[in-house]
């Protein structure tokens, strides 16, 4: 990785930056994904055009036989922290050797069978572990820290409150 700020990353910073100011509507991107059921348990989900099997462990009634969908937010969390941590590295011209991210997430599994209602089905906590190293000093790694915190997308997904609609269609 490199601070270089003549980076391809930059570049398309400046061309959204241009682009949404001459229309504001072109910073709203709309991302999708479908799925049907697989297995006992599992699923296809199709994002794209890429596929992504999902299951649980047979203690959830799957087979094993791909991440289960807390796994999968893990995946894509730590997904969003290595791009969001490349990207403004290079905005705020912050060299990084070497990065690597794990997280790992509290589940009380009582919220998702209905034995305690007043138990949440999802992660209670979630713990990411970032490990940076560089030439640069301390402090430039926790403001980096600090700008990925406040712009990774799926971060937010869980620190925020994002409104979901479902709408159930019966034939």
């Amino acid at each position: 990785m490199t601070a270089d700020t003549g980076t391809p990353l930059n570049d398309i910073v400046e061309a959204t930056a241009t682009a949404v100011a001459a229309d504001p509507t072109q910073a709203l991107v709309v991302f999708r994904a479908a799925g049907t059921p697989e297995g006992a348990v599992g699923s296809t989900i199709r994002l794209g055009g890429h596929t992504v099997r999902v299951d649980e462990p047979p203690a959830l009634g799957g087979a094993d036989t791909a991440p289960n969908p807390v796994e999968v937010y893990l995946a894509a969390l730590i997904a969003c922290q290595v791009v969001t941590y490349r990207f403004w590295a290079q905005q705020l011209g912050i060299a990084v050797d070497d990065l690597a991210v794990d997280a790992e997430g509290d589940l009380d599994v009582r919220g998702f069978f209905g034995l305690d209602d007043s138990v949440r089905p999802g992660f209670r906590s979630i713990r990411v572990t970032v490990r940076v190293s560089g030439p640069e000093s301390a402090q430039r790694y926790e403001e980096l820290q600090r700008a990925v915190d406040a712009h990774c997308p799926v971060l937010d997904l869980t620190t925020g409150r994002t409104p979901v609609q479902t709408t159930l269609v019966t034939s």
